[in-house]
This record gives structure tokens, C-alpha cells and sequence, in this order.
């Protein structure tokens, strides 16, 4: 029984609350800020929560004001998730805010960081996001294309490849009869 006394007196009691904005401090009873509408957090809450809030608001202070303006237009294609996620770490580093999304036919939810992204950045930060990334040689410049595989070619080649593989198990059948 003392141990669970012992045990019981380790836990760490509730605290305060307190918004994460106007750091404004509040009783156990309270949820949400009075003054940002807010929820509040615990006073000593794990660094964790403290550690994405501030990697936000240095994410935040990187933008440009004047290059996130204007409708959203695609600037880059990405294969996957992890390339487009160096693609917009690529433009932040330059004050340029972006957004990824799923590519269109692409939709798979079972594919979560699978298949193609588009990044699109504000019109007023395109300009910008192109020089970013034809230095990057991420996109092509001007009157250039990507190579990208026809379906067309690559069918024909794997029915030449398949058509070789046939008539060298032919020639070996007659070989060895």
C-alpha cells in the first residue's frame, strides 16, 4: 500500500492552461482563450508542442509577404512526395509559400506519399519560383521539354524484347532435340 501512495504522489498534479498566441493564463476549468478564442494548452506541456508551434512561426517568417499573392497556379511536377516536399522546402528557403496536391487521376488513398504531386505557388511569387528552380535544374528552361517515356515506345520495346526472349527459346528447343 505505501507504494502506491509513494507512486501516486510522483504523478504530477494539473496545472494552469495557457494560450499559445497571448500567452494569456487560465484555470483548469477554462478551454478556450478569451481574447484569441484559442483552445488552451497545459503550462507544462512536452517541448514537442512547443517545438512545432515555433518550427511554424520560423516556416511563417520566411515568407515573403509580397510572393503569396494572387490565385494559386502550378509551378513544378514531382514524382512523389518526398521530392515534392524538397521542391517547397526549395522555395521557402527563398520566401516563396507553395502547396502540394495529388495530381490529377492520382487520387489513390492507399498510396499515401505514392504518385505524382503538383507544386503550386501564388501568382505573384511565380516568377521567382521559376528562377529557383531552373538554377535547381528541378524544371526545364524555355523551349525545352522533359523527357518523359512515351507509351507508345515502351510498349513496342517490351513486345521486341518478348519477341527475342520467344525466338531464343525456339532456336535452344531445336538445338537440343
Amino acid at each position: 500500500m505505501s507504494r502506491r501512495r509513494s507512486n501516486a504522489a510522483a504523478l504530477p498534479q494539473p496545472t494552469g492552461l495557457e494560450c499559445l498566441r497571448c500567452r494569456a493564463r487560465y484555470g483548469p476549468d477554462a478551454r478556450f482563450c478569451e481574447h484569441c478564442g484559442l483552445p488552451l494548452v497545459h503550462e507544462d506541456r512536452p517541448a514537442v508542442v512547443t517545438d512545432i508551434v515555433s518550427e511554424q512561426r520560423r516556416q511563417a517568417r520566411k515568407i515573403k509577404p509580397q510572393l503569396a499573392e494572387g490565385t494559386l497556379v502550378p509551378v513544378a511536377y514531382a514524382r512523389n512526395q518526398a521530392e515534392a516536399e524538397f521542391v517547397q522546402g526549395l522555395l521557402l528557403e527563398e520566401g516563396v509559400p507553395s502547396l502540394l496536391r495529388r495530381s490529377a487521376g492520382f487520387d489513390v488513398p492507399d498510396f499515401l506519399a505514392a504518385g505524382p504531386r503538383d507544386v503550386l505557388v501564388p501568382e505573384s511569387g511565380l516568377l521567382t519560383a521559376r528562377e529557383i528552380l531552373l538554377e535547381a535544374e528541378i524544371i526545364p528552361a524555355e523551349g525545352q521539354a522533359f523527357r518523359r517515356t512515351k507509351p507508345f515506345l515502351l510498349l513496342a520495346g517490351l513486345v521486341g524484347a518478348l519477341a527475342v526472349g520467344l525466338l531464343l527459346v525456339w532456336l535452344l528447343a531445336l538445338v537440343v532435340h
